[in-house]
């Protein structure tokens, strides 16, 4: 995995995993045939179910390199050289749970796509950037990014219960260098705290919820305590990957610290499985609004009809399709890239044909740190004297008076 590999894994071996859940806090609700029961005999046999429901023991028997992949996918050539030549490069990361929905010999499958790395990875194509959103640019203290005049996204961690091979922050996830550190958060929070125009934090990371409960209440408090900060708000992708660190604990920790707010990260409708059903009412019920945010990615889900099952499949579990993000500009991620009229064309299609709380909000997020700007479809069919003319959902053309103009 290149010279970087070390250190990485020294960073990650010291990663506090430190709280007193047992693995019955989380009773998984089983699929009719168990993924569980089909999966755990081949690959871990010395586990057990209660192992299986451990959010800890799902995080140290994540699949991390070659060997692991190999003992449980079939890698297609393209794959075997991307591993060869990834060097230190993201790292790899699947936890059990997700590597038990992923297809193991069809290298075309979407989740699959989005984990295992290929050799198009390695290719950095024009207008790719290392920092697309310019984060680095705009960071006043290690681990805060301050972009938006009353907003700041803190970054407490670098680690991930997985990584995404088309991460915006493939240049420094996994690599050990945002521990969470109390020092390094205690100069983000002064930070905070000497600039009564933050409003609202968004915790992010890589992924806040792979933290221990303890050090995320320590987190919550601190801010919490800030009085100009209205808002807080975490960033996780742990519901679909990790959904058994959502635990009763977690969930009666959470709601003590309200309004607080979670984007959930999901890219295809194979991952609202049961037991990620129940994660996210957990957090429902706690009183936690839940926005969910997707990546448009070509091959995953740049499909009006999957995008529409993912969306309407999100809203069932009580969570908001809130954003669908154009792919960011990161080096290497050429082929997951759609051409922004693909977008615009999905949101046509789920508009008018699903009920309007299950239409996201299409965002590209402006290279160089230009922030989120809306992408939305022009209803607007031209004028006819005072009126504005529309096309609707069906394109059928009506009439608005409109004088003035």
């Amino acid at each position: 995995m290149g010279n970087t590999e070390p250190a990485r894994v020294a960073a990650e071996s010291q990663f506090p995993i430190i709280g007193n859940l047992r693995g019955e806090d989380f009773q998984s609700l089983e699929s009719p045939v168990s993924r569980r029961a089909k999966f755990m005999p081949d690959f871990f046999p010395a586990a057990a179910a209660r192992d299986w429901n451990d959010w800890r023991w799902q995080i140290r028997n994540r699949i991390r390199d070659r060997d692991g992949l190999e003992r449980i996918f079939v890698l297609s050539d393209d794959e075997r050289a991307a591993l060869d030549r990834i060097g230190g490069r993201m790292p790899i990361g699947i936890t059990p749970y997700y590597a038990s929905l992923i297809s193991r010999d069809d290298p075309g499958d979407p989740l699959r796509r989005t984990k295992i790395p290929v050799a198009a990875e390695l290719i950095q194509s024009p207008g790719e950037y290392s920092d697309p959103l310019g984060e680095d640019s705009h960071n006043p203290v290690p681990g805060l990014v301050h972009t938006y005049p009353d907003k700041v996204l803190f970054l407490a961690t670098d680690f991930c219960a997985t990584y995404c091979r088309y991460c915006m922050r493939s240049r420094l996830v996994g690599k050990g260098t945002l521990l969470p550190n109390i020092a390094m958060w205690e100069r983000a929070l002064e930070y905070i705290r000497t600039h009564c125009e933050v409003r609202d934090v968004l915790i992010s990371g890589g992924d806040p919820l792979i933290m221990a409960d303890d050090r995320i209440e320590w987190l919550l408090q601190r801010l919490r305590a800030i009085p100009h900060v209205e808002f807080l708000r975490i960033g996780t992708k742990v519901p679909a990957v990790l959904p058994q660190r959502i635990t009763p604990a977690l969930v009666t920790m959470l709601k003590e610290f309200h309004p607080l707010f979670m984007s959930l990260h999901f890219v295809h409708p194979s991952e609202l499985t049961p037991e990620c059903s129940r994660a996210c009412e957990r957090l429902a019920d706690a009183g936690i609004p839940l926005g969910g945010q997707m990546v448009l990615l070509k091959g995953v889900n740049d499909d009006a009809a999957v995008m529409k099952r993912l969306c309407t499949g999100l809203l069932k579990i009580r969570v908001k399709p809130y954003y669908l993000h154009q792919c960011d500009a990161i080096a290497g991620s050429q082929h997951f890239r759609t051409k922004i009229s693909d977008g615009l064309e999905i949101i046509r299609a789920l508009h008018g044909h699903t009920t309007g709380y299950a239409v996201p909000h299409f965002m590209v997020d402006a290279p160089g740190g230009g922030g989120k700007v809306p992408l939305s479809p022009d209803y607007r069919a031209g004028r006819a004297g005072d009126d504005q003319l529309f096309a609707n959902y069906a394109g059928e053309v009506y009439r608005y008076r409109d004088p003035g103009f």
